[in-house]
């Protein structure tokens, strides 16, 4: 049974839809509605603090409903609500005391106290809007749908009848053209279960519709095979690798997101990686292979004043891998094919230092090629050649020499540079610089550590292919992350390092051309 299985065995589906209120008495009701509702949650959240039950909050005599004039399902939504945001400041490892409900950033903007004219009102709009524009009720079963919020359908338009309490209603048009519009549409008359949350963006009210559907059943495993993605932000563009049972490349293929690149908006942009998602997931379909990926919780982003140059930086922030990620796993979920999550250490180094050179690939597609092999459960054996190579002296002292040629012309340029700014570049370099030797002093002390593990932890000492990297890549090739890797092709077969700068006319080894190494 693959992974995860009973976890997923269901999936939530989502309608996005503006209310529209045909009169505006109706419309000042629902907006009391909703600021006494966004009230009562920041109320509750503040008692939940101070451990309060949910049970003595939500009673018809407690004190949501008797302040806010809530009937008890409303209460118990607020409630809800409030022990969501408390449960994601808990595992995010945040003060719950230091929530912002309103969005912390129209907080900081307001404090300052230096806008003025239309920003200003804009922000205080924006404000309130956050605080005072929240309404949810959830969809029950034995209530035909949902009790507070219900959906009716006439004469082909959807209504949404909202609980004012004491008995009053009020209703509202539905406005929406997405594609899932016929699936709720069948769910309202069906009275099965949905969930409402209205918000006010913008002067508007904004409705979306929420409902748990089964998922099918998997029809594409990993017996047949995976296909691998990796991304890469320059190019920018995504890595496909199908790789057979037994581990073996069957066929590679790139996909170019350029369109996100020039999507003129975060809607278009969203389109764009949904159509890219359909192509990886149609793929995986059509040949009944299940799809894997890196497990990825966090992508570092490098900031303004870090060195890192600001062409550097663009691409980083540009990189939208994380969301590509997602859609593609709940596409996958959806048309009911097996996705397997790896652990991401070193997938890049193993690729570049032996399936590159090796199969003549692309770095992106050698590093996919190492995510589904990984995904299959297979081991990366140290080459032969390359285990020779790390105990060969000649190759230790010729990398420790180069690095600290490279540390000492860092040392030079940044003292040089009397720019505080442009002295944070080489600050850096001289930090992967120094880290580089601390690889390779750990490979002389530690000689026996040397196995070629790269799930989970570290083994004691070297890890062979990061010494490998250090050694051979800025050293040899000139580059960090070097696009052409073929050089490195004689060293991996004829694992003579001698044997390798005899047949590398052009290698740039040694202290002498430390300048022509470069980070990145």
């Amino acid at each position: 049974m693959p992974k995860g299985k009973d976890k997923n065995a269901s999936a939530f589906r989502g309608v996005q839809a503006k209310l529209h209120l045909p009169s505006q008495e109706d419309r000042k009701a629902l907006l009391d509605l909703m600021r006494r509702f966004s009230s009562a949650m920041r109320f509750a959240y503040q008692r939940l603090l101070e451990g309060h039950s949910r049970e003595e909050l939500k009673r018809e005599d407690g004190p949501l409903c008797q302040l806010f004039r809530l009937n008890t399902r409303y209460a118990d939504e607020a409630i809800l609500k409030a022990q969501g945001v408390l449960d994601s400041a808990r595992e995010r490892g945040v003060d719950p005391r230091a929530v912002v409900f309103g969005r912390r950033g129209l907080f900081e903007g307001l404090k300052r106290k230096h806008l003025s004219g239309k920003r200003l009102l804009q922000l205080k709009r924006e404000w309130r809007e956050k605080r005072q524009g929240l309404l949810y009720s959830r969809g029950d079963r034995s209530k035909g749908g949902n009790l507070n919020l219900r959906l009716e359908v006439e004469d082909g338009a959807l209504w949404l009848r909202i609980n004012l309490g004491h008995r009053a209603h009020i209703r509202g048009l539905v406005l929406t053209s997405h594609p899932q519009r016929n699936a709720l549409v069948e769910r309202a008359r069906l009275g099965e279960p949905y969930n409402v949350e209205l918000n006010l963006r913008n002067g508007e009210i904004h409705a979306h519709f929420t409902w748990q559907e089964a998922l099918p059943p998997i029809v594409a495993t990993k017996e047949r095979g995976v296909l691998a993605l990796d991304a890469n932000a320059h190019p920018y563009h995504l890595a496909l690798v199908l790789v057979s049972p037994d581990g073996e490349l069957r066929h590679h293929s790139t996909i170019p997101l350029n369109e996100v690149d020039r999507a003129s908006n975060r809607g278009a942009k969203e389109i764009a990686l949904w159509m890219a998602a359909h192509q990886v997931v149609d793929l995986a379909l059509s040949r009944g292979v299940a799809i894997a990926t890196e497990r990825l919780k966090h992508l570092r982003k490098s900031r303004r004043g870090d060195g890192s140059g600001r062409w550097f930086r663009r691409k980083q922030h540009r990189f939208a891998y994380a969301s590509l990620l997602q859609k593609v796993h709940t596409l996958a979920r959806k048309k009911g094919v097996q996705v397997l999550e790896v652990n991401p250490q070193d997938t890049s180094t193993l690729g570049m230092l032996k399936y590159a050179p090796l199969l003549s690939l692309s770095k992106d597609t050698a590093a996919a090629h190492v995510i589904g092999r990984r995904a299959l459960g297979l081991k990366e054996e140290l080459p032969q050649s390359y285990g020779r190579l790390l105990e060969d002296p000649t190759f230790q002292s010729d990398a420790q020499s180069f690095y600290e040629g490279l540390l000492n012309d860092l040392y030079g340029r940044k003292e040089g540079e009397n720019n505080p700014y442009l002295k944070r570049k080489p600050a850096r370099e001289i930090g992967k610089t120094k880290q580089a030797l601390g690889l390779l002093s750990s490979l002389r002390s530690s000689p026996g550590s040397q196995r070629g593990s790269t799930e989970g932890r570290n083994p004691p000492g070297a890890n062979p292919w990061r010494v490998l990297r250090v050694g051979l890549f800025l050293p040899l090739l000139g580059r960090e992350v070097p696009r052409d890797l073929s050089p490195l092709k004689p060293i991996l077969l004829g694992g003579s390092w001698e044997g390798g700068k005899a047949r590398l006319r052009s290698s740039p080894w040694g202290r002498a051309q430390s300048a022509n190494g470069r980070f990145g």
